[in-house]
């Protein structure tokens, strides 16, 4: 029996009109929107959204011609301009820019056509089965294998075939179907691939490889943290038996797309594109530095439930990031995945390892282009 793939199936019906905020997401009754607010912005919000947009564009250039020349020239600029927040029209530009996509897209003419329309994956029944789950109230992925749920297939398809030691992960839907919403589907392949790969910062795969080794490290690593940065409350979570992977996994393994608000998440992305996977740790202790003196007097099932469901007070960005911004870990994080390596007797990703995915992939690339 032939293996169904996404073209095999009729859309679904589509789904009746409803009231979206301004992401595409449909509004849920007497509740906050995904922009974090019920009332609409006034006349000044969207005068001074494009006093900032006029910003970008001058600092990016045309297509972003200026954008290279702008960082080396203005680093601080740029970093402090991007932690504010990315107008959300140019999103999808930037962030190729930042995660150095776009140069791979480039240099890789036709692969991604290659991979969707000429090859074939071992997962294309489990990304059929699971696309479904990602973004459901998002205008442009509700209907059952309609446009957007075609594209996210395609997108996880490709990648699966591209690097099939990882193949697919089911949170890899998450990742995929954010970059959906801000870019092409070829786009968003190759900021997957720029990601997963490491074109700019340490590659994202062992988030998705078979037992998970990087997301054991950044667990290891994030409990040493929460205890050394918030011993009352890390003492409170041993007395409780609670430990990360209890609650912090889907932050790192969707870097927070999967449960968190999405204008929080956007902003998160902006900085974790630019900045690398730090800005998820210093997120993760500034929510547990936020809510700590409601959390240290929780019971376990109360203490769970509350570290999957943060209040919305601790979910605006405008409060919770700079406190993120304030907490430095970058040599500490270093430290502790020196002790997760020696405890466990090898790197989470070996140099012969990287060098092998390296020259496959090469090589894959290579028989594509001739």
């Amino acid at each position: 029996m032939a293996k169904k793939r996404i073209d095999d199936y009729e859309p679904g019906p589509v789904p009746p009109p409803a009231p979206l905020d301004r992401f595409g997401f449909v509004k849920r009754e007497l509740s906050y929107s995904h922009d974090g607010s019920m009332k609409e912005r006034s006349a000044y919000e969207y005068e001074r959204e494009e006093r900032r947009v006029r910003k970008w564009r001058k600092m990016i250039g045309v297509g972003g011609s200026d954008w290279t020349y702008y960082v080396k020239r203005k680093p601080h600029v740029v970093k402090r301009r991007i932690r504010k927040g990315i107008p959300d029209c140019l999103r999808g530009l930037i962030w190729q820019l930042i995660s150095g996509s776009r140069d791979l897209l480039l240099m890789n003419p036709g692969v991604y056509e290659q991979l969707v329309i000429y090859e074939t994956s071992a997962s294309e029944l489990d990304i059929i089965r699971d696309i479904s789950r990602t973004f459901p109230s998002h205008v442009f992925f509700r209907q059952r294998h309609g446009p957007g749920q075609r594209s996210l297939y395609n997108v996880l398809k490709a990648y699966s075939v591209f690097d099939r030691e990882v193949g697919y992960v089911q949170g890899m839907g998450f990742l995929a179907g954010l970059l959906l919403l801000y870019m092409s589907e070829e786009d968003a392949f190759w900021l997957l691939v720029a990601l997963l790969k490491g074109a700019v910062h340490a590659p994202m795969e062992g988030l998705y490889l078979v037992g998970l080794p990087l997301v054991q490290q950044y667990l290891f690593q994030f409990d040493s943290l929460a205890r050394e940065y918030l011993p009352k409350l890390g003492e409170h979570f041993t007395q409780e038996m609670i430990n990360p992977s209890m609650y912090a996994s889907q932050w790192f393994i969707t870097v927070f797309s999967y449960s968190f608000p999405f204008h929080l998440a956007l902003r998160i992305w902006d900085v974790f594109l630019y900045e690398g996977v730090q800005i998820v740790f210093k997120v993760g202790l500034a929510l547990l530095k936020y809510c700590h003196d409601d959390l240290i007097k929780l019971p376990f099932e109360k203490l769970i439930y509350a570290l999957r469901n943060f209040p919305e007070d601790a979910m605006d960005p405008d409060t919770l990031l700079p406190m993120a911004y304030s907490i430095k870990v970058s040599k500490r994080l270093e430290e502790l995945k020196q002790d997760y390596e020696k405890k466990n007797q090898k790197p989470v990703q070996s140099t012969e390892f990287n060098e092998k995915q390296k020259q496959s992939q090469e090589r894959f690339l290579s028989s594509k282009r001739s």
